[in-house]
């Protein structure tokens, strides 16, 4: 070997070596402690650069290399378990020149063009169920592929999980493996309830999926709404089964919930689409993806293609850029919200969180930044998810400096200088001046937001060009004093552009009552509750003079609320906001509609929307289906009389098959509300 070589490969071995040291340390953390110290991108990197060297230099390989282990060795807090079959990780790809490169591997090694069997890699836990003679007996996590922790009793808990398999003839032995995960609306629900009683909040919904299932008391498992969606054979004893896509038909027989979004695929051509149309909607998903796995379909052809020591042939992972990254906090400022709610705001070093620059993120409020533990100059993880502004996870302290300072919430609004209050029982700190020049124009911005007067064209920028230029100080003046003129001061606004703005002002006159007693941005009213206030008095200025008694007396609405929405009124730039309002010609009240007998042909029935219908608004259904005298709910239970399932329904539609309620799709809804 010339001197070059050696030294490459004397660099290379020193590399591999604190590679895998690396490795391992971040496996245990996220697998066993479930505390992970990077982003799943860095551990990719870190992977990527190890399987490379092993690669160049096959002599480095090692047996305890992490290249050729699937996971962490399962916990010592729990007992045990052997699986029927080693359960293999994923390859992945993250671009098509690797997606094609895998297609072409597979065509070569089959000899043939296959099918394929595309589904959403959920974010959760891989878990291993085994059914027998149609009875669940166990439960396990994947560990390190060959032996996992038994978690029996707290799977039990899931809902989606069936105790007896739906079918008078189970199998002797059925071993499926599944991903669970938490719902993104039960997360927020857990961070809510966590953040009230003054608990750390959960990072994401991965570590408290792994953390509910981890519980010692199922209990605390079954407080939590888990669910779970399987994606594979491990064993099966006396059913033959043709294809993956056949295997999933089957499972949904037996009553164990596949995912919903999987896709069978004729081609490689199909496989991008579904990619690109998952990565599209992948905020709208009720639980948390990073990518999409693409399966040969064949169970022959799976046979035939076989694995590598890790990962099979016959299957990889395509992986949508991270979500989750780390950076340096160089600074927390704090800013000042419509309700006057102070939120400190971390100033961070740029990085890109999936295909966008991230400059800054949300830390909630003071408490939260001492719960996190979090010190400006700290390096810590970042996460981005759909359009909202991304948050701090997590910090790493092990990267600390000793240079690290603590924040401390001011006591005086930087906007307009009045003493900042923070009420006793609350969280949040606020800005008591309803004058205040940031309250304003965040008011006004979520007047004219979608949830609210849905005001196209009129965005962010707009609205604080017509501040600034004294066109608009509150929500009436949008309806008054925005025309021609105006619209021709800003920047980039022609003739076109000024037509279709005052066209939108136009068409928002006549917004229902609840949109705009929501839009009015009163503390603690969100659309829900503005609905069945709205519904109740059927107008602002019965809204407006109704007492504190009266607005308690609605169903959904609690003494906080109403003393909120009484306060609001009293205020006399309230009153004249909705002067403002009569004068330009918004609807102030709902027409009182005289029903036919047939109109009232759903009274008493009780519905739960969920999931995204295409026909229909969720506001347009619900209108529609109060009109006709049902009443919506947002919680499935026993007095509950339908459930309306549109894509990707999440725990509702799991809630409402348990307890037997009848489930319509969007079809049905449409047949019954004709």
């Amino acid at each position: 070997m010339a001197k070059t070589e050696e030294a490459q490969f004397s660099q290379a071995r020193v590399r591999a070596e604190e590679l895998r040291a690396q490795v391992d340390h971040h496996n245990y953390r996220y697998h066993v402690l479930d505390q992970p110290e990077i982003s799943d991108a860095e551990y990719d990197e870190l992977m990527a650069e190890l399987r490379e060297i092993e690669e160049r230099f096959p002599e480095l390989v090692t047996a305890d290399s992490p290249t050729q282990r699937v996971g962490a060795p399962p916990s010592a807090l729990f007992a045990p378990v052997e699986h029927s079959a080693r359960l293999l990780s994923l390859d992945n790809a993250f671009a098509d020149a690797e997606l094609d490169a895998w297609h072409a591997r597979v065509v070569k090694g089959l000899g043939h063009e296959p099918t394929f069997v595309t589904e959403p890699k959920i974010d959760g836990v891989s878990v291993v169920v085994v059914y027998e003679n149609g009875t669940y007996v166990r439960g396990a996590t994947r560990g390190d592929g060959s032996a996992g922790e038994d978690v029996t009793p707290n799977i039990r808990t899931i809902r989606a999980l069936p105790s007896r398999l739906r079918t008078d003839d189970p199998p002797a032995w059925l071993e499926v493996r599944g991903e669970v995960y938490l719902p993104l609306e039960e997360f927020e629900r857990i961070n809510t309830e966590r953040g009230e009683q003054g608990k750390a909040l959960f990072p994401n919904p991965r570590n408290s999926a792994a953390g509910t299932l981890r519980q010692k008391d199922p209990k605390v498992t079954a407080s939590r709404a888990l669910s779970i969606d399987f994606h594979g054979l491990v064993r099966i004893d006396g059913v033959e089964l043709g294809s993956h896509w056949q295997t999933f038909d089957y499972l949904r027989k037996l009553g164990l919930r596949t995912p919903p979004e999987a896709k069978k695929a004729k081609d490689m051509k199909a496989v991008k689409a579904y990619i690109a149309g998952i990565a599209e909607r992948r905020h709208k998903l009720s639980h948390e993806i990073d990518g999409v796995v693409i399966k040969v379909d064949s169970l022959a052809d799976q046979r035939a293609l076989g694995a590598t020591s890790h990962a099979p042939r016959w299957a990889i992972a395509f992986k949508f850029p991270p979500e989750e990254k780390t950076t340096v906090l160089n600074d927390i400022r704090v800013f000042v919200g419509r309700t006057g709610a102070i939120t400190p705001v971390a100033s961070l070093e740029p990085v890109q969180v999936g295909g966008v620059t991230v400059t800054s993120a949300t830390l909630h409020n003071g408490d939260e930044v001492v719960r996190k533990g979090v010190l400006i100059g700290d390096t810590v993880v970042i996460r981005r998810a759909g359009d909202v502004i991304p948050e701090i996870v997590a910090p790493i302290p092990s990267k600390r400096t000793g240079k690290e300072r603590p924040f401390k919430m001011p006591t005086t609004c930087p906007v307009c200088s009045s003493e900042l209050v923070r009420p006793e029982g609350e969280v949040v700190t606020r800005c008591v001046n309803v004058d205040c020049p940031a309250q304003s124009l965040g008011r006004i911005i979520h007047f004219a937001g979608r949830g609210a007067m849905d005001i196209d064209h009129l965005g962010y920028k707009t609205i604080v060009g017509l501040v600034d230029r004294g066109v608009i100080a509150d929500v009436g003046d949008i309806f008054l004093n925005v025309d021609d003129e105006a619209l021709a001061q800003l920047p980039l606004f022609k003739d076109k552009s000024i037509g279709n703005l005052l066209e939108a002002i136009d068409r928002a006159k006549d917004r229902p009552v609840a949109r705009l007693l929501y839009g009015l941005g009163i503390r603690h009213v969100g659309a829900t509750t503005a609905r069945d206030i709205a519904q109740q008095f059927g107008s602002i200025d019965d809204v407006a003079a109704a007492s504190v008694e009266d607005l308690e007396a609605v169903e959904g609405v609690g003494r906080v609320v109403a003393e909120s929405v009484h306060e609001f009124f009293a205020r006399p730039e309230a009153e004249t906001v909705v002067e403002k309002l009569r004068t330009a010609g918004v609807r102030l009240a709902d027409e009182k509609k005289k029903a036919a007998a047939s109109s009232k042909a759903l009274e008493g029935k009780t519905f739960v929307l969920t999931g995204s219908l295409e026909g229909f608004t969720r506001e347009e259904a619900t209108q529609r289906l109060e009109a006709m005298g049902a009443k919506v709910t947002s919680s499935v239970s026993k007095k509950t009389d339908y459930v309306v399932a549109g894509d990707n329904p999440g725990s509702k539609l799991d809630k409402a098959r348990e307890l037997g309620v009848e489930i319509l799709d969007e079809k049905g809804l449409a047949d019954l509300l004709r």
